[in-house]
């Protein structure tokens, strides 16, 4: 009987779904119960429609994003939710989403605050208790939320198309890019420990460390050396000249660091041959004093590198620039930036009369120091909105993965991007070759966007000959990246045409648009002091203006092209 009884709910099932995908029924899933005959329960309509969803690939589109079950953790649960992993949600729905302990996930949009906890179907909203359809779950390693329900607290509109198989979010809200009015990192134990410099010239290291332990919080707190940084990265420059962020993202992006503050202690001392404990794969940047995206970047991913000029000393808290009772700072001045600080926070309504000079109205950024928590408010210091250079350049470290994504690094960039090469126009062709050193797959490519809104194709040579072979490579990724930065991009497409053979030359091939550029390729070369031991023999590069004409670009620029490929063991 139980096998007769299964068969015949599956039937009904199957009918069921019939009948939906012939449109004679409207509505979602959820009106299942009201199919006559069936005389079935939800308990039992419901994990059969979710079986028949689960089959085939779900496809999620938020705000023209799109996601599939192919590539990223989606299902349909027996509550006929469609339930995606958590790490996509700051991604997609722009928004603020960290895992506190092993059980409460906090989603931030705007003003609205949504809990979530593992194993329990209530979720709090502004203070209020709300019942789930389905709690925060937990399935093969990846913490999953109920899509709809998250879109309805945070003012997302949420649609299921049966017939496509296919869920669709969108920003409905009118405050789509209002902040609140005070934010600070510190209260959402997103801000790392406060350190001291002390009378060196490394806050550029400091500071984006900082940053990194930042986006990693609160899931990981780790301590990360900046004596590793400032000794182990490939510039020739002494600890006593200080540096500045390009510095930080070349030693990062080429896995040169960072390594754990317990392995290198500060001590003004290089300890080489330590292995990187995390591959930092994404950095975004924001320039020109966009209030709004440093905002955005604090509210999701965590602590913005910055730079401002300092008129006080390493520590020193005389300035006729500084407020030392309010712990106010404002300068107003052309002197250029000389110091690299961490915003942490904002506050929209920091009184003005808090600062030493005047300006024009009140607000102020909450910034993390390296001067050692004496300094300030613990550390801790208010710059005002008005003063002449916070902002001008901003850093946020967006994707820090763990160092088993790749098995390998191609790349021929120590000292990253050092200055653009391009052909006077918005588009530009950038090819490198490597060897491959043992049976691997292509995984990714990273490269640097050099403005904003850039789109991008890449192609994967195999077996390269010559110039010939540039232009019939496999397309294995496009898109269009929203900021500055560096990214790394996954091969799209599968199968044998990403596999390489030990020994074998391949070239990835990268074509950039770059909206108003006409250099939009980052290169790196021998420009300055610190760059003058740059290594042209490690790199092959070529560059062309149509995809057809190739000139090699160490020898006929001395550069190397900033395109690196990762790879996986097979």
């Amino acid at each position: 009987m139980y096998h007769i009884k299964r068969y015949l709910i599956f039937g009904a099932a199957l009918l069921f779904v019939c009948i939906l995908r012939l449109g004679i029924l409207e509505g979602d899933y959820g009106q299942a119960a009201a199919f006559p005959g069936a005389n079935l329960s939800l308990e039992d309509w419901n994990p059969l429609i979710a079986a028949s969803v689960n089959e085939k690939k779900i496809t999620v589109v938020i705000d023209s994003r799109e996601y599939n079950s192919l590539e990223t953790p989606i299902f349909m649960d027996n509550n006929l939710n469609i339930m995606v992993s958590a790490k996509i949600l700051s991604e997609a729905l722009k928004c603020s989403a960290h895992l506190y302990g092993e059980n409460k996930l906090l989603v931030e949009k705007r003003n609205d605050t949504v809990w979530l906890a593992l194993g329990d179907p209530a979720m709090t909203v502004n203070g209020k208790q709300h019942q789930m359809v389905s709690p925060m779950v937990k399935k093969k390693g990846h913490y999953y939320v109920s899509l709809p329900e998250v879109a309805k607290e945070i003012g997302y509109s949420f649609e299921w198309n049966m017939h496509k198989n296919q869920a669709s979010a969108g920003d409905v809200s009118k405050l789509a890019s209002v902040f609140p009015a005070r934010y600070d990192l510190r209260e959402k134990k997103r801000s790392g420990e406060v350190k001291n410099q002390e009378d060196t010239g490394m806050c550029w290291a400091f500071a984006s460390l900082s940053a990194m332990e930042s986006t990693l919080l609160p899931e990981e707190s780790l301590q990360f050396s900046p004596d590793h940084m400032t000794f182990g990265n490939s510039f020739s420059v002494d600890v006593s000249e200080g540096g500045e962020y390009m510095m930080a993202l070349a030693y990062l992006l080429a896995w040169q660091g960072p390594v754990f503050e317990k392995d290198d202690p500060f001590d003004g001392k290089a300890k080489l041959g330590l292995l990187p404990v995390k591959h930092v794969q994404e950095v975004q940047m924001m320039e020109g004093k966009d209030y709004e995206k440093i905002k955005e970047a604090v509210f999701r991913y965590g602590g913005v590198q910055t730079a401002l000029y300092s008129s006080m000393g390493s520590g020193a808290k005389g300035s006729g620039f500084y407020n030392a009772k309010e712990n106010a700072y404002c300068y107003i001045g052309t002197e250029r930036p000389n110091h690299e600080v961490l915003i942490i926070g904002w506050d929209d309504n920091y009184p003005k009369e808090n600062f030493p000079v005047n300006v024009e109205g009140n607000g102020a950024f909450i910034c993390q120091n390296s001067w050692g928590d004496d300094f300030g408010e613990g550390g801790v210091f208010y710059v005002s909105y008005y003063d002449t250079t916070i902002g001008s350049h901003n850093v946020v470290y967006t994707k820090i993965e763990d160092t088993d994504n790749y098995d390998h690094i191609y790349q021929s960039d120590l000292c990253g991007w050092v200055g653009q090469i391009g052909f006077n126009q918005e588009t530009v062709f950038g090819a490198n070759v490597y060897t491959a050193k043992e049976e691997e797959e292509l995984s990714a490519v990273g490269f640097y966007a050099a403005g904003k809104n850039t789109k991008y194709s890449i192609y994967l040579v195999r077996d390269f000959k010559d110039t010939h072979s540039l232009g019939e490579g496999k397309l294995i990724a496009e898109g269009c990246v929203e900021n500055i930065g560096f990214y790394t991009v996954p091969a799209k497409s599968k199968g044998k045409g990403l596999l390489l053979e030990p020994g074998e030359r391949y070239a990835v091939v990268l074509k950039l648009s770059t909206p108003e550029a006409v250099h939009p390729m980052a290169i790196e070369y021998a420009a300055d002091e610190p760059t003058k031991d740059v290594d042209l023999t490690d790199g092959e590069g070529y560059i062309s203006a149509d995809g057809k004409r190739w000139d090699h670009v160490e020898d006929t620029f001395s550069c190397n092209l900033c395109i690196k490929a990762y790879t996986k063991d097979r």
